[in-house]
């Protein structure tokens, strides 16, 4: 079986360097969303194993979408994928639920290392 990852943010970009970044040879099935309504609707409609999740976004931000996730499904692994490295807004999302965040720029090497602990992590629970 295939582990789902989503990725959420506005900029295409961003979203095309994250899936860049994510091993190819293991099976992942990757899915989009531009903004944070778009990903809460796309997390319930997919239920996947991992979301990264920006938190500056239109229609619904970050902050705002992994609160309804949370409430939706409160095992819901969200990696946190920002430029705000501000104490106030990590402190935050952990609160609200986020299993880590990542500082952008983004380097392959932590965010291999965030999904292996994440899906470790399911591992564990399921």
């Amino acid at each position: 079986m295939n582990n789902i990852i989503l990725i959420v943010d506005d900029s295409p970009i961003a979203r095309k360097m994250l899936k860049s970044c994510l091993p190819k040879d293991q099976g992942f099935e990757f899915h989009e969303a531009g903004d944070g309504k778009e990903g809460f609707e796309k997390y319930q409609e997919l239920n996947p194993d991992v979301t990264f999740m920006d938190l500056t976004m239109p229609v619904m931000t970050g902050y705002e979408s992994i609160e309804k996730i949370i409430g939706f499904d409160n095992d819901a692994v969200i990696i946190v994928v920002t430029a705000d490295v501000q104490m106030k807004a990590i402190k935050t999302v952990m609160d609200s639920g986020a299993f880590m965040v990542l500082r952008k720029p983004l380097k392959k090497e932590e965010i291999n290392l965030a999904l292996a602990k994440a899906l470790g992590t399911l591992k564990q629970t399921t």
